[in-house]
């Protein structure tokens, strides 16, 4: 009998080339023939959080590449709202802790926890760096417990974000992999990264990448 693939997917929620894969992603969440592991890398997390303000028209260009490319949205809210807000920041903590939290309590909804994250931000323009933001989120998608923990997170929570982001990072080293999204096929045992821009070119191309096509 054939051993279901594993696919590793490394990511940080604020990512936009990551929004830009949701939807490739979001189909792997619910397919048979693969067992999807998302690893949240805590990118811009902690000490790799930065100030909007000083890199949001390049970072609207580059939004905009990401949009032709995989047919998401940045809407105009978001330029408005979280591009150029005053004290806006490029900081997934908030968002690190959300989706870890998911993944302790509920890990099947941990990508649709990611996608509302996501879209909150890059189509409704909404501060999801803010814990009340995300909290509410969660809540609206029946995830209470995690909700409660991102509203107040406890230790053991906190414990497990850096467990988890160290282990996602040594990934990445193991793999000589730069940046997210990334991808890590996993067969029999046997590990091997993959093109990560196959994402962009939908389910299909990563299939034909995992030899499932």
């Amino acid at each position: 009998m054939t051993q279901k693939t594993t696919l590793h997917y490394l990511f940080d929620p604020l990512c936009g080339w990551c929004y830009g894969a949701s939807a490739t992603i979001g189909t792997f969440a619910t397919d048979a023939d693969i067992d999807l592991q998302p690893h949240a890398t805590g990118l811009f997390a902690g000490s790799g959080a930065r100030p909007m303000k000083s890199f949001a028209t390049q970072a609207w260009a580059n939004d905009q590449r990401i949009a032709k490319l995989s047919g998401r949205p940045f809407t105009e809210a978001y330029r408005r709202d979280v591009l150029g807000a005053d004290d806006a920041s490029l900081d997934s903590t908030v968002a690190t802790l959300a989706v870890t939290a998911v993944a302790d309590s509920s890990p099947d909804r941990v990508i649709e926890a990611l996608v509302a994250i996501q879209s909150a931000r890059y189509v409704d323009g909404k501060d999801v760096t803010s814990s009340v933001v995300v909290a509410r989120l969660l809540a609206d998608l029946g995830l209470a417990d995690a909700a409660a923990r991102v509203s107040t997170p406890d230790a053991a929570l906190v414990d497990l974000v850096q467990t988890r982001t160290a282990e996602a990072r040594k990934l990445m080293t193991a793999f000589n992999l730069q940046g997210v999204p990334a991808l890590i096929a996993e067969v029999d045992g046997t590990r091997r990264g993959l093109d990560s821009s196959t994402l962009y070119s939908g389910p299909d191309a990563v299939r034909a990448a995992l030899g499932l096509a």
